[in-house]
């Protein structure tokens, strides 16, 4: 019998926090977004946050203060591009703040393949400077 080993590769990057799931002052999981072709545009969401780490970013999670990028509900496949189910997905929409997290290799430039995983808040970075990984 032969054993194989499939490794996967993370990294961690900065990625633009625009939306939540669940109320803003309990989020349960990050809508990230990136820029994409001038545009703010959802990549992917991350796993479901420890109860720490929903309370350390609902610190810095705001009411958008402007027209925002977003509508308020999707399809569970924007969030997810490999989910089999289509059910509309409340997004609960926030001022952009800058979030590190780790992501998996798998970027097909336009989004993420995997869940992310949510690390830190990063107020002293302007969501403007947030770039697309290469692929």
């Amino acid at each position: 019998m032969q054993i194989r080993w499939k490794l996967k590769s993370r990294s961690e990057l900065d990625v633009v926090c625009a939306a939540v799931v669940g109320p803003i002052d309990q989020p349960t999981e990050i809508v990230a977004g990136l820029p994409i072709d001038g545009v703010l545009r959802i990549v992917g969401r991350t796993s479901v946050l420890r109860p720490a780490d929903s309370r350390a970013l609902a610190r810095w999670l705001k009411p958008p203060e402007s027209l925002h990028p977003w509508p308020s509900v999707v399809k569970g496949r924007t969030l997810d591009r490999f989910n089999r189910d289509a059910s509309p997905v409340a997004l609960t929409l926030v001022k952009p703040v800058v979030i590190e997290v780790s992501a998996d290799a798998a970027w097909s430039g336009r989004s993420f393949r995997h869940v992310l995983r949510y690390i830190r808040v990063r107020p002293e970075l302007n969501p403007d400077d947030v770039g697309v990984p290469d692929r």
